[in-house]
């Protein structure tokens, strides 16, 4: 039956390693549609946002077999749970992208320099997701925390960005409408960077069985 159990458990994380590698492509294609004005890739994102929706249903299932084929003890109780947080992060990391996209095919191909400097923050905030997954997969606390750190890197990025804007419409207050379009664009990848950090959060419980704001302790 552990056998049984111990498979699930790889599956599990396989699925959400899957899961992850779509966030990852979800945001370099904001980020690349945004950086070159392309419309048409900005238009790849919102299937890709389908396809998380529906690891999403499958890791839930995955997750409700497991704690339904025996009693896991404490330590396999905290990582099935904190998968299940994990992927309403992950989920919401691809609905965020796709509001990106949608930002993105208003700006008619416009760019300005202040899209490099958004394309670096969202390289950031997709190595923030990439470690925060391969930290749950190998059970990794010092990466998990790791993420955790870097989530003040994406702060920064944010306002520096948030200032060039503002100059911007100081400048030119005929490009207002264009510089909040910007605006909400890293103000986006700015709650992508909280949700991986929320993950790694996650996964830190997995591991010791405490976090911010859980007060029930489940440590073995």
């Amino acid at each position: 039956m552990r056998n049984r159990f111990d498979e699930q458990l790889a599956l599990l994380n396989q699925e959400l390693i899957k899961m992850g590698s779509l966030c990852e492509e979800v945001i370099s294609l904001a980020s690349s549609a945004l950086s070159e004005g392309n419309s048409e890739l900005a238009a790849r994102v919102a299937p890709l946002d389908r396809e998380i929706d529906e690891k999403e249903r499958s890791i839930e299932a995955i997750c409700l077999r497991l704690f339904l084929q025996q009693q896991p003890v404490a330590r396999d109780l905290r990582q099935i749970s904190a998968a299940l947080k994990m992927i309403t992060d992950m989920e919401r990391i691809g609905d965020q992208a796709e509001d990106i996209a949608e930002i993105i095919t208003f700006l008619n191909g416009r760019t300005r320099t202040e899209h490099m400097k958004i394309r670096e923050m969202a390289k950031a905030t997709m190595k923030m997701v990439t470690d925060s997954v391969d930290a749950y997969v190998k059970q990794d606390i010092k990466l998990a925390q790791t993420v955790v750190a870097s989530d003040d890197t994406v702060d920064n990025y944010f306002d520096q960005i948030k200032e060039s804007l503002i100059s911007l419409i100081a400048e030119n207050p005929t490009d207002g409408g264009y510089a909040l379009d910007l605006l909400m664009i890293a103000k986006y990848f700015e709650r992508i960077g909280d949700h991986a950090t929320n993950i790694a959060e996650w996964v830190m419980f997995s591991i010791t069985g405490k976090k911010k704001g859980v007060t029930k302790d489940l440590s073995d």
